[in-house]
């Protein structure tokens, strides 16, 4: 996996920044649903128990007295064997390391908003003190969706595996804000609501009406999955997921947004064009951030 290295934004108040925290691997044809392995394949080469490489690539909003994360990342709490099952790995990157080198600790974090609570946006909430449970962040307020808390906290037979107790059971002792819809937590920071890949995913919208960065999250995790057809299997209603997707990126054409996605090892970010005979989407890297 390459390291991304990528500049910071300046977006009206904010100084936006992206931070690798970690990297793991995953089903390729999981990733993919049912897009055929020698298309994905292509850009998403797999090893010989069929795993693609993914980053764990959060994002950090500075302005003011405001140090605010999007997603934390997968967490260190995994034991052998699981760190084995995906490839978990913070030998060059981690949250602890990222935060570092922007000077910045646990403490100094204001905000965080969780796109979803699936182990590998959340995860890194918490951490293992001694075999106990303790907050990472414990003076941040935590925004998730009402919609979601509810859904992790009963999840189906489907999407269980994906979230942990212990990723949400210690949020009843935290600065935790539960949202309704779409809002504007603080100026020129907006949540957008997605239900495709499950009940009321957040994803992040920083503007200043000039220009526009999207924290995509598992909407589109990386620049491979910008074609409509290509879903996860993982989305409990993908044929949601594509229609959200494709008003997502009709928007990002027309207005020249910047989508950052958390999941791609090389692609960190990208403007995005259409091709105006066949309508495919295709994406433009950028690294100016």
């Amino acid at each position: 996996m390459l390291r991304i290295k990528s500049m910071p934004r300046k977006i009206g108040p904010y100084t936006v920044s992206l931070l690798e925290t970690g990297q793991f691997a995953l089903d390729g044809g999981a990733m993919f649903g049912v897009v055929p392995k020698n298309l994905w394949q292509r850009t998403n080469p797999a090893d010989d128990q069929n795993r693609i490489d993914m980053a764990l690539r959060i994002l950090l909003i500075q302005g003011g007295d405001k140090n605010i994360l999007v997603d934390t990342g997968i967490g260190d709490k995994w034991d052998e064997k699981y760190k084995n099952i995906y490839r978990i790995s913070h030998e060059t990157f981690s949250l602890e390391k990222a935060l570092s080198e922007k000077k910045i600790k646990s403490k100094d974090i204001t905000d965080i908003i969780i796109s979803h609570l699936h182990f590998d946006h959340a995860g890194g909430l918490t951490y293992l003190d001694q075999g106990k449970l303790k907050l990472t962040f414990p003076k941040a307020k935590i925004y998730v969706q009402k919609e979601q808390y509810e859904w992790a906290n009963r999840p189906t037979p489907k999407d269980q595996a994906s979230f942990l107790k212990e990723n949400i059971m210690p949020l009843k002792e935290a600065n935790l804000v539960l949202l309704e819809g779409e809002k504007e937590i603080y100026p020129g920071i907006h949540v957008l609501i997605s239900h495709g890949h499950t009940r009321a995913q957040q994803v992040v919208k920083v503007t200043d009406g000039a220009s526009t960065v999207l924290f995509c999250a598992d909407l589109i995790p990386t620049s491979s999955h910008v074609p409509v057809p290509f879903v996860m299997g993982y989305d409990n209603f993908p044929l949601l997921t594509m229609e959200e997707k494709r008003n997502i990126l009709e928007k990002a054409v027309q207005e020249n947004w910047v989508l950052c996605f958390e999941h791609d090892p090389k692609v960190a970010a990208a403007t995005v064009q259409k091709d105006p005979q066949k309508g495919r989407f295709s994406v433009k890297e950028v690294t100016s951030f």
